[in-house]
């Protein structure tokens, strides 16, 4: 029985909205807290959002064995990675965890946990531009454009490491979650605790 989904996608596709519907939907979905070394932002908390540590510490959790996996976003200079302890205890309660990794987390739960990871695509550039817009309307045009040009080379990039690609098309979320289920069963994922 399989109990990891890795749920996946560019800025903007929706992939957030998308793994919060399919733990309300399914509550035997939990997601898995992201660890990082970046700074908590306005309203984040710990544990909750994210599971925050410094560099050193995030390093010193990396050479114990409490962080899995992980990326270093050089450009950021932040690392991101999965927290064991956040793993293990939602596990052994019985859940099904759903990652929102990139494609080196989905290569290690594939791997080592026999995962399916989905990613999210939306329909267009000018789809995720539009979303990019809605979430932060005073978005400077510049930043707005590399967001894209990173989503672009994102989708190009990692697509390929993904069991499936859903399409999250616009106002059109409940076919994107019906598409989803149908993967959930015909994989053999527990959909009731």
């Amino acid at each position: 029985m399989k109990n990891i989904l890795i749920i996946s996608g560019p800025t903007g596709s929706g992939e957030s909205t998308v793994t919060d519907l399919l733990r309300q939907k399914y509550p035997i979905f939990k997601r898995l807290v992201t660890a990082t070394s970046r700074r908590p932002r306005l309203h984040e908390k710990n544990g909750r959002d994210y599971f925050f540590f410094t560099k050193k510490q995030f390093k010193q959790n990396i050479a114990n064995g409490q962080i899995l996996e992980f990326t270093y976003i050089k450009n950021r200079n932040t690392y991101y990675g999965t927290y064991l302890p956040d793993l293990k205890k939602k596990l052994k309660a019985g859940y099904n965890v759903i990652a929102n990794t990139d494609y080196i987390g989905t290569e290690f739960y594939k791997k080592n946990y026999g995962a399916i990871g989905i990613f999210i695509k939306p329909e267009s550039l000018a789809a995720i531009k539009k979303r990019l817009l809605a979430r932060q309307p005073n978005l400077a045009a510049d930043e707005l454009k590399k967001r894209l040009a990173n989503a672009q080379a994102e989708i190009k990039r990692e697509e390929k490491y993904y069991s499936y690609t859903v399409f999250n098309r616009q106002n059109r979320l409940p076919e994107t979650i019906g598409a989803i289920t149908k993967i959930l069963k015909k994989e053999g994922y527990r959909l009731k605790k």
